[in-house]
């Protein structure tokens, strides 16, 4: 007979394996999903274009900047939120007022008799790497010598009057040759690629004497016939022509776009597209 005063005893088992551990596994599991997380997001900044970077880089450092103006966000298609500045727009627009003046004091300095028969070959274009300077050949007037180097006495005062006016500019910039399709009867030796690069070496020369600072030549490149400006007539004497690139990186934001500076011509420029058109 059992005893009612004897004290009733109760055993408590764990719940296994599971009971153990508790809910730890819960933690390791979100700290691992947080730091895939953390991966995936490092991965897709790195193959993010440079504007994209610095946008993302200033949000960091300054969060309070973008609360008034910070767009959808930074991919293509949306509103992004490195928008040009107001003090950006306006250094552009600054930007190609300057160019502007500078072409204006080479047209003057072209106008004189002296230029005559070439001041209409030099053409100006403002393109999202800066002011284009364009000396064109034409099938009754050229700047070189045929198939050859050598400088008209005329090529060398208009690259002078270029020269002199660049000198006085703080930008750098790019000599570039180019030809026509037309080749030489042997080209194991000399070639449209010795000729282009040739005339442009001999315009930077003619340039440096007439003020221009070597310093600001960053490089001279012989393009042959690989940037034809009438890809359908390869054998068009207009092909032929010396660039010289004033290089300008305000020119390439969006701010300049606004101002009027996405490869259109500069005043004084052919409307129809003649001394305003772009190197193909």
């Amino acid at each position: 007979m059992t005893n009612p005063l004897q004290p009733v005893i109760v055993i408590k088992k764990k719940a296994g394996h599971a009971a153990h551990h508790g809910g730890a596994w819960k933690v390791a599991y979100a700290d691992f999903v947080t730091a895939m997380m953390a991966f995936f997001l490092v991965m897709w900044l790195v193959n993010q274009s440079k504007p994209v970077k610095a946008a993302i880089g200033g949000y960091f450092r300054d969060p309070a900047a973008f609360e008034a103006s910070g767009g959808r966000g930074v991919l293509p298609g949306g509103d992004t939120i490195n928008a040009p500045k107001p003090e950006t727009a306006a250094k552009a627009q600054d930007e190609r007022k300057r160019l502007e003046a500078a072409v204006l004091h080479i047209r003057e300095g072209l106008d004189k008799d002296a230029f005559k028969s070439l001041r209409d070959q030099v053409e100006f274009t403002v393109t999202p790497e800066g002011l284009r300077i364009d000396l064109v050949d034409k099938d009754d007037s050229t700047f070189f010598d045929s198939g050859s180097a050598s400088l008209h006495g005329e090529t060398e005062h208009v690259l002078g009057v270029i020269a002199h006016e660049l000198g006085s500019l703080e930008h750098q910039i790019d000599v570039e040759g180019h030809t026509d399709s037309r080749g030489y009867a042997s080209t194991d030796r000399y070639s449209n690629w010795e000729l282009s690069a040739d005339r442009a070496n001999a315009a930077r020369r003619v340039m440096e004497r007439a003020g221009m600072r070597a310093a600001q030549v960053t490089s001279v490149r012989g393009l042959a016939d690989r940037q034809l400006r009438f890809p359908a007539d390869p054998l068009d004497a207009r092909n032929r022509r010396v660039s010289i690139l004033v290089k300008s990186p305000l020119l390439a934001t969006p701010a300049a776009d606004e101002a009027g500076g996405g490869g259109r011509g500069l005043p004084g420029a052919d409307p129809a597209g003649g001394p305003a058109r772009r190197a193909q």
